[in-house]
């Protein structure tokens, strides 16, 4: 087990009645579940997200903390919010980092693995 080990999962919904495929407007939600697996206490700083669409648009999204919170995490605990963005195709890709700062003043960054936006029943 490491000292800093913030693991990241994700879960997406399409939010078909704010979407307008007609305007090339697709809402999607999604689901962030930050759990400290370490062995040092952690503190949320801010994002970064990368956000690209099958036309290979990317918006970056930087900011403090996460829904206006900047949540601290002991050892075993975890934090779950929701949040959602929007992008002009009907599938699209998320990725990022969480940057963090451990107890012992130690930054580091929690990754947040590529994931897909996508239409129900776009993707096999």
């Amino acid at each position: 087990m490491s000292n800093y080990d913030i693991q990241v999962k994700v879960s997406t919904q399409y939010i078909e009645a704010e979407s307008n495929a007609e305007a090339n407007r697709f809402i999607f939600a999604y689901t962030i579940t930050i759990e400290n697996k370490g062995e040092v206490a952690a503190k949320l700083l801010s994002r970064h997200w990368v956000i690209t669409d099958a036309d290979n648009r990317v918006q970056e999204v930087k900011g403090k903390g996460v829904i206006g919170e900047q949540p601290y995490l002991r050892p075993g605990q975890s934090f779950q919010y929701t949040s959602g963005t929007m992008i002009e195709t009907p599938v699209g890709s998320m990725q990022g980092t969480f940057q963090m700062i451990a107890d012992d003043d130690h930054h580091f960054d929690a990754v947040i693995e590529p994931f897909s936006l996508a239409l129900p029943r776009m993707l096999n």
